[in-house]
This record gives C-alpha cells, sequence and structure tokens, in this order.
C-alpha cells in the first residue's frame, strides 16, 4: 500500500486542474471519526442521502478497513477519494468520480442510483473517459500506457456484472469474458501508444485557467493526506 510522491503529485494536479475545492484525498489512510465529520459537514449531498446510504457507506469502510482490505474508491457523501494503490491510472480514476459528482445538480440521486443494476456502466465511463482524455493532454506514454491497461479491464468487470445481471445463469462467464475483453482491447491501445512525449498534442482535453496560469502541484505531505486551499 504505499503511495509513491510522484502517484501523488499527479492525483494533486488533476484535482488542480478540474477545479475541485472540497475534495479530501486520503492516501492509505485510516479516519472513521473524521469521515463521519465530513459526512456532517458535506451540503453538497441532502441530508436525506447522507444520513441513510452515506452512514452506510462509511460504516462500511470503517468495520473494513482500505489498509487491510484494499479497494481504492471515491465516497460521494464525505467526498473523500480513498486511495491504497500505488498506481496514478486508479488514483485518477477515483478523482475523476468527484469530477463527475460535483458537477451533478443531485449528487446524492446520482449515488443511489449507482447501487442498481446496469447504472454503474454510466458513472465508470465517464470517470474512466476523463483520465484516457487528461493522459492524452499529459502526453506521458508511460502513464497512458498505462491507463489502457489498468481502465479497459477494470470497465471489463462493470460490463460482465451487468450482463451477468440481466442473464443470472450466465453471470460468471460473462464477468470473466468481459475482463478478458478489456484487458485485450487496453493492450491493444496501449500498444498504439507513441513511446515519445508531446504534452498536449492533439488533445481536445480542456483545462481550467487555475492550472493554465499557475502549472503547480501541490507539494508532497508527509502524514499522507493532502491539506490545504484545494482539500478541505
Amino acid at each position: 500500500h504505499y503511495i509513491s510522491p510522484e502517484t501523488e503529485q499527479v492525483l494533486a494536479q488533476y484535482i488542480e486542474a478540474s477545479g475541485l475545492q472540497d475534495v479530501k484525498l486520503r492516501f492509505h489512510q485510516y479516519a472513521p471519526l473524521r469521515d463521519f465529520k465530513r459526512l456532517h459537514t458535506n451540503k453538497s449531498v441532502g441530508w436525506g442521502w447522507r444520513y441513510t446510504f452515506g452512514v452506510v457507506s462509511v460504516l462500511g469502510e470503517t468495520l473494513l478497513p482500505g489498509r487491510i482490505f484494499g479497494g481504492d474508491h471515491y465516497n460521494p457523501y464525505t467526498a473523500t477519494a480513498h486511495i491504497y494503490s500505488d498506481i496514478p491510472a486508479i488514483a485518477l480514476h477515483e478523482a475523476a468520480h468527484a469530477k463527475d459528482f460535483s458537477r451533478r445538480q443531485y449528487p446524492g440521486c446520482y449515488a443511489a442510483v449507482y447501487l442498481l443494476p446496469i447504472v454503474p456502466l454510466m458513472h465508470e465511463s465517464i470517470a474512466s473517459r476523463d483520465v484516457i482524455a487528461y493522459l492524452d493532454y499529459l502526453g506521458d506514454p508511460k502513464l497512458k500506457k498505462e491507463g489502457f491497461h489498468v481502465l479497459y479491464p477494470a470497465y471489463g468487470t462493470y460490463v460482465g456484472s451487468a450482463a451477468g445481471s440481466l442473464v443470472p445463469n450466465y453471470a460468471n462467464p460473462l464477468y470473466i469474458g468481459g475482463v478478458v475483453v478489456g484487458h485485450g482491447l487496453g493492450r491493444w491501445h496501449g500498444y498504439h501508444v507513441a513511446d515519445s512525449a508531446v504534452v498536449g498534442a492533439e488533445s481536445s482535453y480542456s483545462l481550467p485557467v487555475i492550472l493554465q496560469d499557475s502549472g503547480s502541484v501541490l507539494p508532497h505531505d508527509t502524514n499522507n493526506e493532502i491539506n490545504g486551499a484545494l482539500t478541505k
């Protein structure tokens, strides 16, 4: 569960580039009391959602600590991204969920429907596409290849699960098939990534002025938690 400064920097830069002001990033951190406090103070989600679905989600994080069980994820009820893998593409994917939720008029409803069959395909597709576009903008071939290699198979698991929910008798074959196809597509796209870095070339990714003007990233925090103006 070691998180390198490089992964933290990539994630912090994305948070800044996306203009996310109220997202908490927890790197390999177990802090249930502070998460319950954030659940109470996160006014972007209606109290009805926070004190029902939100309480259950934080209780789950409390009883099944990510430090032991792993599982990078974004909790919309606390506006917190929990990162346990030293893989930039995975960390960016969770931050992309935060970006997606920040643009929703009713984030509580948007979070609740994620529990329905098939619906997660939309959430995961939006986050994955944004990460791929961002990596394309950065122009780092290693990061971009990693994005394809990781995000496509991950999305395949959701496709397989969705297919299995429609035809339960074939759930396992469909799930495995989704993962296999995801790996194949990820390797195929990764293979066609140029080995030379061209920052921002032929990319349609639009960055807010905050990053275009400063080009800065947040420093590495030895407490495994990024604080400051961007993460309250």
